[in-house]
């Protein structure tokens, strides 16, 4: 595939600013077994190439070996071993990534940690649970239907929750609930050479602190290059006395992102404000059955109590009106909410249907992060294929720069609808394009370049919750310049001397 080709190339770049891929030691699989048994170690290529991709468009680089440990210290002597044997490591939780953060481009040990599943300490009082690498979001909050509080850092996947501490994954309730940087109150991490940090100190969870630096946030969006998050202590926050969601149409993109600005100016407590431009909103409704007008929507969510509802829709439904909204109507009722949120969860199935014939890659997935398959298997390979990327500029310049790509994308020829946390000045393109067509490729790799570049130009980020991995290390040393990039670096070889830990992604 010619986007693949690209893709390529740059990991090639990120292979040779590393070392060469190394052989690894005599005996080094049978000790790999003694620590966690022979059924827990894979050489088999199926399981190598599995473990060798994420969901996005980077070519698969498959590692050596997989190993699944299922305690941390099994961990910690994996760990060492590969330190010893300068033997590169790949953290792996769920492969729902997006830029190519598990690819093993230096070959080494895969560690899937998706059987470290204990659910470790849950406080109602303190409002916070400890969790191992294998505990998804939604496993998660089954586990904590009936107590009346959740976590709601909700990236549309049903990702580790350890690997969302790694990606700083974001999502639908960011606005009002914060991404995962704040949410995450402790990390007991495994180094590289096998020592065990707790990034706050071993068993603690205030819920601020001022104690020398924030090892936390350095973990947090580490990508899996400083060590291994074998477990992690979250914020919890109370369930909604009630809820209810609108979805309205805007005369245009401009009007629909306007109105989002005046929203938060306004300080309504929102919990989701979501866009999604004409030709999304046309998928979407197609796809879903529900019928959307062709026009730029937002759909928009209150919680709060009963009293403080009717309030905060009294004055959302004015600031709408002011910009031209319309089809107010509110839905408050559960079953009509997540019929709602369905719908845009499904984003990225609605718009691969916009070309016949689509690969399907993903499951339950939000902007196209998810597991394989639409019913759990991947369907046959086809030309068309979907790609998605994402920025986030600040607030005052969102109108702008949407409106910008909006006229990118139309005037590059491409189909890449649109579709984004608003609230947050964080939004995606979802590209659709023939994998057959070098010139197609072509321009999509052009057409993200300028995406990035535009947001930096905004005062932005190159990313807002997908990460940099393999694709976007060059847009970050833009967005950090040298001084930025050689700090990052120092503080990695500090770590990580040997470059053992993911090597090739974000530096």
């Amino acid at each position: 595939m010619a986007l693949r080709r690209l893709l390529a190339l740059g990991a090639a770049l990120g292979r040779r600013s590393c070392c060469s891929k190394p052989s690894l030691p005599p005996d080094f699989v049978e000790a790999l077994r003694a620590v966690v048994g022979a059924p827990n170690v894979s050489t088999a290529a199926a399981v190598r190439e599995q473990h060798g991709h994420d969901e996005s468009m980077h070519p698969c680089a498959p590692p050596d070996v997989v190993v699944w440990p299922q305690a941390v210290g099994q961990v910690q002597e994996l760990a060492a071993l590969c330190h010893r044997g300068r033997v590169p490591m790949v953290p792996f939780g769920t492969g729902t990534g997006l830029e190519g953060g598990v690819n093993a481009v230096q070959g080494g040990v895969c560690f899937d940690l998706s059987r470290m599943d204990a659910i470790a300490e849950l406080s109602l009082e303190d409002f916070s649970v400890t969790v191992e690498p294998g505990v998804t979001r939604k496993a998660l909050n089954k586990h904590l239907r009936g107590t009346g509080l959740w976590f709601p850092v909700d990236p549309g996947a049903d990702a580790s929750l350890c690997g969302m501490a790694a990606t700083g994954a974001s999502g639908t309730n960011a606005v009002r609930y914060g991404t995962m940087r704040p949410n995450v109150l402790n990390l007991r991490v495994v180094l590289p050479d096998g020592r065990l940090l707790h990034t706050a100190g071993p068993g603690r969870q205030p819920r601020k602190r001022s104690a020398g630096y924030d090892l936390t946030s350095l973990f947090v969006g580490s990508e899996g290059t400083l060590g291994f998050l074998t477990q992690a202590t979250l914020r919890l926050h109370p369930l909604p006395e009630a809820t209810a969601v609108t979805v309205a149409s805007f005369p245009s993109v401009g009007a629909a992102v306007a109105c989002t600005v005046q929203v938060l100016q306004a300080a309504v407590p929102v919990a989701r404000i979501e866009f999604l431009d004409e030709v999304m909103a046309d998928a979407c409704g197609r796809f879903s059955g529900m019928g959307l007008p062709v026009a730029a929507t937002l759909l928009l969510e209150l919680h709060g109590s009963r009293h403080s509802l009717a309030e905060q829709q009294h004055q959302m439904e004015e600031i709408m009106r002011q910009n031209g909204g319309s089809g107010l109507a509110w839905a408050e009722g559960l079953e009509e909410r997540e019929q709602l949120w369905s719908m845009r969860h499904n984003a990225w199935y609605a718009a691969l249907a916009l070309r016949p014939g689509c690969q399907v890659r993903h499951k339950d997935g939000d902007d196209g992060g998810s597991a394989r398959g639409a019913a759990g298997a991947t369907a046959l390979p086809s030309l068309a294929q979907g790609y998605s990327t994402d920025v986030c500029v600040p607030i005052s310049r969102l109108p702008d720069v949407v409106v910008e790509t909006k006229q990118d994308l139309q005037a590059s020829g491409l189909t890449g609808p649109m579709v984004g946390h608003v609230g947050d000045g964080n939004f995606h393109c979802i590209l659709i394009f023939n994998s057959q067509d070098p010139e197609e490729a072509r321009r999509i790799h052009a057409f993200t370049q300028r995406l990035g570049r535009r947001a930096l130009a905004a005062g932005g980020t190159c990313t807002g919750e997908h990460g940099v991995g393999l694709g976007k290390r060059a847009l970050l040393q833009e967005e950090l310049g040298q001084e930025g990039l050689d700090t990052l670096r120092s503080i990695k070889a500090a770590l990580d001397p040997y470059n053992l830990m993911n090597p090739g992604k974000v530096l």
